[in-house]
């Protein structure tokens, strides 16, 4: 940036640009592997039904016309044009809709606290714009009626669910897909050696998920450029030596030629055809990993024509080679090139399975971070872009499902049949929520809205009821697995809700807090004491237990609730909300720290001395007129003054307060004695029980699924980085 004129130098301009492209080729590698490993088996599965050709070519140039249109209308449309919009602070997916809705819009069950937090940058939406009549309208539906609000979160965990279980079936279609090419050579091998081969791909590709979206994707990106240009060139030649007048298909005139002449099989086919936007959501839900830019730049400029050429030579081809329709992708490459061909489109088929690995690792930190999901370890894999993130057990498991699939199923129509249900349903859900974004959100009128789902939700319900009605070929497999995810989340979000509830019902009263003393036999120990609870603001059941059972606590006891936000990130400055529990003389105070759903918590050690420093520097600050020796409620720091600044001034702040508050000198020192005391952690070591009178099926998901969901996720302290050596734990047992 020149200093002078505050506009770009021609240095910064080039680095940006250079950085975008740079993204734009990984995310060949990540992104749009999915979606451009589709040519293997759209025309296959198109015609494994009743669909036959006739001697005029208009059903082949019908499926080319459908393919085509449907492409352009989907991903180049809705998504690149539409959808990569409404990101939430650069995060994309399901999820981050409904982030924002509940953020921008007041919309949701995570809109509660929203209010509270309206201080923070992060927050900030910009310049306001003015609400609509249709904005308010819905607004205050979503508020008078509870349940709408509860339906649309199921709806929103819905279409996660099936994200996830596209994590599963899109590695197990890939791969199976492509090894089974090599029977055209092959003809006497039989089918245990393609799916023992296949099972072997797959353990390597889950196996090399450790090292990272940024690492997999310099690693990824030129084999899935190699790829294009292949299957592009073969496309080119295959539509001039077989057929250049397949162009003639581009026309949307030929879709209704082919409803007109194949019926009802032409209805069914459609849950072939679909397979040809598998990995769109991906271009969505991977947006926390590269930019808008760099993923518009890639589809349009490389992915998209690539495709287009593909599918136009295998038309080609089909339609001088009508019995060729059940291998059409491998026999329609030329025999000189096949096994290098071959062997690019099996490493493809590992690098297509990328997108939504990577896609569902992004989604399950955002419902872990938002507590909808059970605690699991994320290993975030790169410094530059913060939501390129790892998780070790979701891997494994997916490794684990994908090759009970292959094994189990061995069918790449069924396994088919149950990725286009599940494809489908996510596209949808993301269309009914990108209309409460154009309402609530962005503001614009109610038309614009209306129009973008009857043009967007009207082809994709198509599509579904067509993949609804395979659903006893194979179908059920993805809402066997939708629902199996779908329980987890709804039962663990459930489940932390209720244990919330009592905690902030049972909160110690603060004139009992107040009353001990040594005259109680109360005794106080060198030191700090972190005491982590879910009570804002107040006291945890827990710690009067504590004294109850131990009549002795800390010199300084900090009281501290971790309270994940519907943001990304959180800036540094505005991470620690510090104030202080009754009279100075007692040293309570409580600390809120706010994370958002992409920030991560790496140095344990780091974060004590950020927490401490920031109750040092409300105490200078004299915030809470601290030498005068106030008694009552909780007063906070003025948050006003750190909102108002960047991370970088954080520093500066602390020099300038320094001088301020001499008063609190006394209550400095004996921070800082207690602090060389020793630090100490205090958790709750809970047991959630229903009550006595819960009804059985209340009893059943709080006693047994979550209880089970609680004792098999990581504990709470190791998700929170709390050394084992210097924790406190307080059993007690919650009747919900």
């Amino acid at each position: 940036m020149d200093s002078e004129s505050g506009w770009p130098t021609r240095e910064s301009r080039l680095k940006l640009y250079t950085d975008t492209l740079c993204l734009a080729y990984q995310s060949l590698g990540v992104v749009y592997g999915d979606i451009s490993i589709s040519p293997i088996y759209v025309f296959t599965n198109t015609f494994s039904g009743r669909l036959k050709f006739n001697e005029e070519d208009d059903v082949i140039f019908g499926v080319l016309s459908l393919v085509f249109w449907t492409l352009t209308l989907i991903p180049l449309c809705k998504y690149i044009i539409f959808v990569l919009g409404a990101d939430d602070n650069g995060e994309g997916g399901t999820f981050a809709l409904y982030s924002l809705l509940c953020r921008r819009a007041k919309l949701g069950l995570f809109s509660a606290f929203h209010a509270q937090n309206d201080h923070l940058s992060a927050y900030s939406p910009g310049l306001p714009i003015k609400e609509t009549k249709t904005s308010s309208l819905l607004k205050e539906f979503f508020d008078k009626h509870h349940s709408s609000q509860i339906v649309l979160l199921l709806v929103v965990l819905l279409g996660t669910s099936m994200v996830i279980s596209d994590g599963i079936l899109t590695p197990s279609m890939s791969v199976l897909s492509a090894v089974n090419g090599v029977k055209i050579k092959a003809t006497g091998l039989q089918e245990r050696y393609t799916v023992l081969i296949a099972c072997v791909i797959l353990v390597g590709l889950f196996t090399l998920q450790h090292f990272g979206t940024h690492r997999v994707g310099y690693l990824f990106a030129p084999i899935m450029l190699a790829w294009l240009v292949c299957i592009s060139g073969v496309g080119i030649y295959n539509t001039i030596h077989w057929n250049p007048g397949v162009v003639r298909a581009f026309s949307p005139h030929y879709v209704y030629i082919f409803f007109k002449k194949a019926g009802k099989h032409g209805w069914s086919s459609l849950g072939g055809i679909v397979l040809c936007i598998t990995g769109a959501e991906a271009m969505f839900a991977d947006l926390g990993h590269f930019s808008q830019l760099s993923i518009r730049i890639a589809f349009t400029a490389v992915v998209y024509p690539c495709l287009i050429l593909a599918y136009m030579g295998e038309a080609a081809y089909l339609s001088k080679h009508k019995e060729d329709m059940e291998r059409s992708f491998y026999k329609a490459i030329p025999e000189v090139v096949f096994w290098p061909v071959f062997i690019i489109a099996t490493v493809a088929t590992v690098v297509g399975s990328q997108a939504i690995i990577s896609a569902t690792f992004s989604i399950i930190s955002q419902c872990r971070a938002l507590r909808c999901f059970p605690r699991v370890k994320i290993i975030h894999t790169s410094n530059q872009i913060q939501g390129q993130v790892y998780i070790p057990e979701v891997n494994w498991i997916l490794m684990v499902t994908c090759l009970a699939v292959v094994v189990g199923f061995r069918d790449t129509d069924m396994i088919g049949n149950a990725y286009g249900l599940a494809v489908t349903t996510v596209m949808l859900v993301t269309t009914c929520l990108m209309f409460l974004v154009v309402i609530m959100v962005w503001r614009r009128n109610v038309l614009s809205a209306v129009a973008f789902v009857v043009i967007f939700g009207s082809l994709e319900l198509l599509y579904l009821s067509a993949c609804f009605a395979k659903i006893h070929k194979g179908g059920w497999l993805s809402l066997v697995f939708s629902l199996i995810v779908l329980s987890v989340m709804c039962t663990w979000h459930y489940g932390t809700l209720n244990k919330h509830s009592y905690e902030s019902q049972n909160k110690v009263c603060l004139d009992m807090l107040l009353n001990l003393g040594p005259n109680q036999g109360m005794t106080r120990v060198p030191g700090i004491c972190l005491i982590y609870s879910n009570v804002v603001p107040g006291v945890p059941p827990m710690f009067a237990h504590f004294v109850t059972n131990f009549p002795a606590f800390h010199q300084i006891l900090i009281f501290v609730t971790v309270q994940p936000l519907t943001v990304p990130n959180v800036p540094v400055n505005q991470r620690f909300l510090v104030s202080r529990i009754g009279p100075s003389e007692f040293c309570f105070f409580q600390c809120v720290v706010q994370y958002g759903y992409k920030d991560v918590r790496k140095d344990n050690h780091a974060f004590e001395s950020h927490l401490i420093d920031t109750v040092a520097e409300f105490l200078r600050s004299g915030g809470d007129d601290c030498d005068a020796g106030t008694s009552g409620g909780e007063m906070s720091m003025n948050h006003q003054q750190l909102s108002s600044q960047g991370p970088g001034d954080a520093v500066a702040s602390r020099k300038k307060v320094r001088f301020r508050g001499v008063g609190c000198s006394k209550e400095l020192d004996e921070l800082a004695e207690a602090r060389e005391s020793g630090l100490a952690y205090m958790m709750g070591n809970t047991c959630v029980l229903a009550t006595e009178t819960s009804s059985y099926l209340r009893k059943f998901i709080i006693n047994v699924v979550y209880g089970f969901l609680r004792r098999n996720c990581r504990r709470p302290e190791t998700a929170l980085g709390v050394p084992h050596t210097s924790l406190i734990e307080v059993g007690m047992v919650y009747r919900v």
